[in-house]
């Protein structure tokens, strides 16, 4: 009896098909993200270098950072992130890294 491939596994298949779809290298981030949270980091920064535009990245990526003890290299991203957002017009996304930016600074200003 054949056992069916992981969703990881059918990715990591799909990349090698496709070694530069941004969509199949963000979804092997999103799969390594709770059990391997270094290794989702590499695939986060891989996107973030090969595919700069793709915006879905830096709000994840930052958040990565932050969980890994880094928040001055997630502050970096959440910037880069907010004005690649800006210039491709995607407003709503820019919204989430400016509040995340803000998380990450210290600045949330939210009632206790």
């Amino acid at each position: 009896m054949e056992t069916k491939p992981s969703r990881l596994q059918q990715l990591l298949a799909f990349l090698e098909d496709d070694p530069n779809d941004p969509f199949t290298i963000y979804a092997i981030a999103t799969e390594y993200r709770e059990t391997e949270p270094e290794r989702a980091m590499e695939y986060y920064n891989r996107l973030l270098a090969e595919h700069p535009d793709y915006v879905g990245t830096y709000y994840h990526a930052g958040k990565m950072l932050e969980h890994l003890q880094k928040p001055d290299e997630a502050e970096k991203v959440y910037r880069l992130g907010l004005s690649t957002a800006r210039r491709a017009g995607q407003m709503h996304a820019a919204s989430e890294l400016q509040q995340a930016l803000n998380q990450c600074l210290g600045l949330d200003y939210e009632d206790d």
